[in-house]
Parts: C-alpha cells; sequence; structure tokens
C-alpha cells in the first residue's frame, strides 16, 4: 500500500521552515486530538499520521533522507518513522508531548487514552537506542535481503517489581516554591530519584542492576530493501534496552556498510565494470561473457573497437531505493596493449608501423575521453 506524502498530510510545501513545521504539526494535532474526538477511529488516525509525518520532517537528517529517497528510506521492515509499523499514543505522548503547551492539560501533558497514554504530568521514560552495523554485498543489495543479528540489550529481569515513586507521588517532577521580590514563583522539575519515571525499584532480583535490568542476547530479523546505499540507517523499533518501570523500549539502529566488489564499482544506482580485450579482438571483434549481479550476459565486441569505448547495459545496474527502476551497467572497453613480445611479434609489429591502417586518424564520431564522460552523465 503507498503512503501518503508527509508534507501533504501536515499541509506544507518542502521549502517550509522548521518553525513552519512544527506549527503545521501542532494545528493538526490538536485538531485530531483523542481529547477532543473521543471514539473517532478517523480522527485518531490522522492524529498517528501527523506525528508519524513529523517525526521525519521535524529531524533535519531524516528530512533529507526522506527529500531523497522518500518512504523507501526509511523501509526494511523496521526502516524509520516509527519502524513502519505505524505511531501507537504512547510514543506520541512520550516523544511530542512538548509541542502542544498547554492546550491539553497543565504542563503539557496528555489525559490517558485507550488504557496506554501518560498520566498528566507524569513521563514515559524511554530505554537507551543501541546501533550495530551490517554488512551488506552488492547481491545482496540488487535483490533486498533479510539478516538475523545477535544483540545484547537490557530487559527488565523476572520478578523485578516497581512501586510509585514516594518524591513525586509519580508525577515524574517536583514543584518547588521559591518566594522573589516579585512574588511567588512556582517552578517544576525531573524528579531527582525517580529521574522522571514517576516509578522507583521495589524488588530488585538477584543479578540485576540498580534499575532492575539485566543483559540478554536476543536473536532480530532485519529486512533490508533494495537498493540501500553504505551508511543508510534503518530502525527497528522496540529492540534496543528497555527502560525501568512502565517504560517504553529504545530502538536498534542498523547502519549499512556495503562491501566493495572486486569487478565492480558503485556509482549511485549505476555500476561500473572494465572490460579487457586484446589488441586482435579490438581489430577483428569478438563476442565476450561477463557476470553482473543478475547472472552472465554476452557483450559483442564490434571490429575496430578503440579503446575506452563506454557500452551501456540498460537495467543491469542497481534498484532505486524508492522503487523507481534501476541503474545502468558502464562497460568501460580497455584494449590491452602487450609488455613482454617474442622477436616474431616485434618483427610483426615493425612491419606495421608505416601501414596507413594503423596509423590514428580519429574523425567526428570517435569522442574524446572527456566527451564519453559527459555522455555517460547525460
Amino acid at each position: 500500500m503507498l503512503k501518503e506524502d508527509y508534507y501533504i498530510i501536515l499541509g506544507i510545501e518542502k521549502s517550509a521552515s522548521p518553525a513552519e513545521i512544527k506549527k503545521a504539526y501542532r494545528k493538526k494535532a490538536i485538531k485530531y486530538h483523542p481529547d477532543k474526538n473521543p471514539d473517532d477511529k478517523t480522527a485518531e488516525e490522522k492524529f498517528k499520521k501527523a506525528a508519524e509525518a513529523y517525526e521525519i520532517l521535524g529531524n533535519a537528517d531524516k528530512k533529507a533522507r526522506y527529500d531523497q529517497f522518500g518512504h523507501s528510506a526509511f523501509e526494511g521492515g523496521q526502516g524509520g518513522g516509527f519502524g513502519g509499523g505505524g505511531m501507537n499514543m504512547d510514543d506520541i505522548f512520550s516523544q511530542f508531548g512538548d509541542i502542544f503547551g498547554g492546550a491539553f492539560g497543565g504542563g503539557g501533558g496528555f489525559s490517558g487514552f485507550g488504557g496506554g497514554g501518560q498520566s498528566r504530568g507524569g513521563v514515559r521514560v524511554k530505554g537507551s537506542n543501541l546501533r550495530i552495523r551490517v554488512k551488506l554485498t552488492l547481491e545482496e543489495i540488487v535483490n533486498g535481503v533479510e539478516k538475523k543479528v545477535k544483540v545484547k540489550r537490557l530487559v527488565k529481569a523476572k520478578g523485578v517489581t516497581y512501586k510509585t515513586c514516594s518524591t513525586c507521588n509519580g508525577q515524574g517532577q517536583v514543584t518547588r516554591v521559591t518566594n522573589t521580590i516579585l512574588g511567588r514563583m512556582q517552578t517544576a522539575t525531573t524528579c531527582p530519584t525517580c529521574q522522571g519515571a514517576g516509578q522507583m525499584i521495589d524488588h530488585r532480583p538477584s543479578g540485576s542492576n540498580a534499575q532492575g535490568l539485566i543483559e540478554k542476547e536476543e536473536s532480530v530479523s532485519i529486512k533490508i530493501p533494495p537498493g540501500v546505499v553504505d551508511g543508510v540507517q534503518l530502525k527497528v523499533s522496540g529492540k534496543g534496552n528497555e527502560a525501568p518501570g512502565n517504560s517504553i523500549s529504545g530502538d536498534l539502529l542498523v547502519v549499512i556498510q556495503e562491501i566493495p566488489h572486486d569487478k565492480l564499482k558503485r556509482e549511485g544506482n549505476n555500476l561500473h565494470y572494465d572490460m579487457y580485450v586484446s589488441i586482435p579482438d579490438a581489430v577483428l571483434g569478438e563476442s565476450m561473457e561477463i557476470d553482473t549481479l543478475t547472472g552472465k550476459v554476452r557483450i559483442k565486441i564490434e571490429a575496430g573497437t578503440q579503446s575506452g569505448k563506454i557500452l551501456r547495459l540498460r537495467g543491469k545496474g542497481l534498484p532505486s531505493l524508492e522503487g523507481y527502476g534501476k541503474g545502468d551497467l558502464l562497460i568501460h572497453v580497455n584494449v590491452w596493449t602487450p609488455k613482454d613480445l617474442s622477436k616474431d611479434q616485434k618483427a610483426f609489429f615493425e612491419s606495421m608501423k608505416d601501414d596507413e591502417h594503423f596509423a590514428p586518424i580519429p574523425t567526428h564520431s570517435d569522442k574524446s575521453f572527456f566527451e564519453k564522460v559527459k555522455d555517460m552523465f547525460s
């Protein structure tokens, strides 16, 4: 199913500034907020879509990737935004609660929603993210691949229990009142006891850390889409470290590392291949077979082929990350000049030195190297 454009969801142009993006999201989120639209599934869906759009466009790095690759930049099973699986209210309230100011409850808090929302004034602590690198060959990139990796993450120990923080009474923050020359001033800060979670450990099982967490190795499956590029970061939601209490798990960030190919060089979605042919094959013509990422192909070398000629095989490159077609395979023909010749071979070439057929007489059709490069990128 095609996903709706994030700019359309928020009703803004691509050139919108960060302030304009934030303003557009706040307008949409307030309009479709669950407190204003109780039991309205349509409004709830629009509320989630607006938050997902803002999660991408409100982040400069993610916005740049989205502008270049579209939704495909965040796919691969758990690629981005919110892992491709949509947002839930806990995600929205924990990450974007500050956007609303006092529009829905004191201090920007939200009322409970669907049994999973945060309480007014409280917060949902999110566990820390984990980052790993996954190496891929061009053969894996051309078709996409599913990788299983071992990840060590912090999880709640079996039998751990938590209780309401006695310092903040579960609010996650403490309020202090000070007297100034202007009168009494009230300030709210994160609770120093529970660090904003609203809960503190009650029973800590043996072997767990001070927060009741233990390290556990898990197998995680990552679906990587075709056409990914070196350095692209995918996200597997909820597979990072857990946090204590009623928390949200962090994410697993997967950085793609491309393994260089021994014969092919990548340039965007195009591939380059250096083909070496002998002088007799270049003069007389020949049919040669080469390996590509999708199988063997036979290349015809025309008689009289010049060194530096570029042959283009359309659609034999890498797929676009957005799914819009494929790049090309560009074959660079290099005529191989032998270095060690026998006495008879040297005599043969000596006899050809004054032959007019061996004299270099380029015509208009024999383009220079720079013209060939220009044509290649046109």
